[in-house]
C-alpha cells in the first residue's frame, strides 16, 4: 500500500462515527458486488443474422451455471440492508422531534439526484439511437439494458411509505412480522402456479412488494436489535430447506434469474424461491457477522467498503451502462471478440467473459468518477454526510454518517 493510501484510509476511518455499523455496509458491498457481477454473467449480446444485437442467456445453452444465480443473485441482501438503514434513520429521526412525512421526503430526495442524472442521460441516449442508422432492434436491446437497473429505485420507492408500518409491526411481533409478507408471496405463488394459471398478471406482480418486504422487515428488526446472531442458523436452514422443496418437489425452477424459453420465471415477478434464497443470504450473513467486522476494523478493507456505500446507487444504475459501452468499442473496434458479441454457448465463452470482467469494471469505475457526486447532492440533502473528498482530507468531515446512508 502507498503512503497515499495510507493516508487516504486512515483519514476516512477516521472520519467514520464510532457507532456506524460497519459490517451492516460489508454486507451491501458484497450485494451490490453480486448484482453487478451476476449481470454482467448472464448478459450475453448476440449479432442477429440479418443485422443488430438481441440479448440471450447463458443460461439456456449452459444450464449447468444455473448453481451461479444462488450466489450472484444477491438482492435479497440488498433489501435487507436497505430495511436496516430506513429502520435506524426513521429512529433517529423521530428521536429529533421530526416528522414521519418529513423523513419519507428527506430519504426519496436522495434518490433523486442520482435517478433523475440516470434518466436524462438515457432519455438522450435513445434518442440519438432512434434518429441514427443504428438497426432497430440494437437500439430496443441497449435500451432496455441501460434501463434495467433503474427497478430496483421503483421498488424501494414503493416500499418507503410503507416503513411506519413495518417499524410498527415489527415492534409488536419482533422479526416474526416477516411472516406476514412470506405467506401472502406464498398464497399468490399458488394460486398462479396451481389453482388458476392464468391468473392476471397484475395480481401476480403484488409479489414486488410482498417478496421484498420479507428481508426488507428483517433488516428493519435488525436495527432494532431484534435479529440478533441466533437467527443465523435458522434463516439459513429454513431457507435451504423451503428452496430444496420448491425445485425439487413444487416445481419451480431452479434458476433465481429468468431464462428464456422457461414457462416459470422466479424473478419476474419474485417467487418464494427468491424469498427463501434471502433468508439463506441474511441468515449466513448474520452467522459470519463478526468474521466481517473483524475485517471492517482494517483500515484497507473498510476503505474499499466504504466507498462502494458512498456511491451505491451510481454502481448499482450504471453498471449495465458499462457493459454496453464495453461491447460497442468491441465491436467497432476488434470485431465482436469472444466473450462479449457472440452466441454463450459454451465454456469458452464463460472462460473470455471473465478476462473481460475487469473491462467492465474500469468503464464503471469511469462512469463512478463522473456521476458520484450527483448521488453525493443527494446525500447532503439532510445537511450532513461524509463525501469522498472529506474521506481524503479535502475538506473537513462533519456530521455523524458518511453518504447519509444511515441517517
Amino acid at each position: 500500500m502507498t503512503a497515499t493510501e495510507i493516508s487516504w484510509s486512515r483519514r476516512l476511518a477516521e472520519a467514520t462515527p464510532a457507532g456506524r455499523d460497519r459490517t451492516v455496509d460489508a454486507v451491501r458491498a458484497l450485494a451490490m458486488a453480486g448484482v453487478v457481477a451476476g449481470h454482467w454473467m448472464v448478459t450475453a449480446l448476440v449479432a442477429h443474422p440479418d443485422g443488430g444485437w438481441h440479448q440471450r442467456s447463458p443460461l439456456s445453452s449452459m444450464p449447468w451455471l444455473v448453481p451461479m444465480t444462488w450466489i450472484l443473485q444477491t438482492l435479497g441482501l440488498f433489501f435487507f440492508v436497505s430495511g436496516y438503514s430506513v429502520g435506524r434513520g426513521l429512529s433517529r429521526w423521530r428521536g429529533h422531534g421530526r416528522s414521519t412525512a418529513s423523513w419519507l421526503v428527506s430519504r426519496v430526495r436522495r434518490l433523486l439526484p442520482p435517478v433523475v442524472m440516470f434518466l436524462g442521460v438515457w432519455v438522450m441516449v435513445r434518442a440519438s439511437l432512434s434518429g441514427s442508422p443504428v438497426e432497430p432492434r440494437t437500439a430496443h436491446t441497449v435500451s432496455n439494458l441501460m434501463v434495467s437497473p433503474l427497478w430496483f429505485a421503483g421498488v424501494l420507492v414503493l416500499l418507503l411509505p410503507l416503513t411506519p408500518l413495518v417499524v410498527a409491526a415489527e415492534r409488536r411481533f419482533g422479526a416474526a412480522a416477516a411472516l406476514g409478507p412470506l405467506a401472502a408471496v406464498a398464497v399468490v405463488d399458488l394460486v398462479r402456479f396451481e389453482l388458476w394459471p392464468g391468473l392476471p398478471s397484475e395480481v401476480a406482480y403484488l409479489n414486488v412488494i410482498t417478496a421484498w418486504l420479507v428481508p426488507y422487515i428483517l433488516g428493519v428488526s435488525l436495527s432494532r436489535g431484534s435479529l440478533d446472531r441466533r437467527w443465523g442458523s435458522p434463516l439459513a436452514l429454513g431457507g435451504v430447506l423451503a428452496g430444496a422443496f420448491l425445485i425439487l418437489v413444487a416445481d419451480y425452477p431452479a434458476s433465481m434469474v429468468g431464462v428464456p424459453g422457461d414457462d416459470r420465471s422466479n424473478l419476474a415477478p419474485p417467487s418464494l424461491l427468491v424469498v427463501a434464497l434471502a433468508l439463506v443470504q441474511i441468515g449466513v450473513a448474520r452467522l459470519a457477522w463478526e468474521r466481517l467486522a473483524g475485517l471492517m476494523r482494517r483500515r484497507r478493507w473498510w476503505a474499499i467498503v466504504a466507498l462502494l456505500n458512498l456511491s451505491a446507487m451510481t454502481v448499482f444504475l450504471w453498471h449495465q451502462s458499462a457493459l454496453l459501452v464495453v461491447s460497442a468499442a468491441g465491436h467497432l473496434v476488434l470485431g465482436d471478440p469472444a466473450g462479449l458479441i457472440g452466441a454463450p454457448d459454451g465454456p469458452a465463452w464463460v472462460a473470455a467473459r471473465l478476462l473481460w470482467l475487469p473491462v467492465f469494471a474500469a468503464v464503471l469505475a469511469l462512469f463512478w468518477l463522473i456521476f458520484r457526486h450527483v448521488e453525493a447532492l443527494g446525500a447532503g440533502t439532510s445537511g450532513r454526510g461524509l463525501s469522498p473528498e472529506r474521506a481524503t482530507g479535502k475538506c473537513p468531515p462533519h456530521g455523524d454518517d458518511y453518504g447519509g446512508r444511515n441517517s
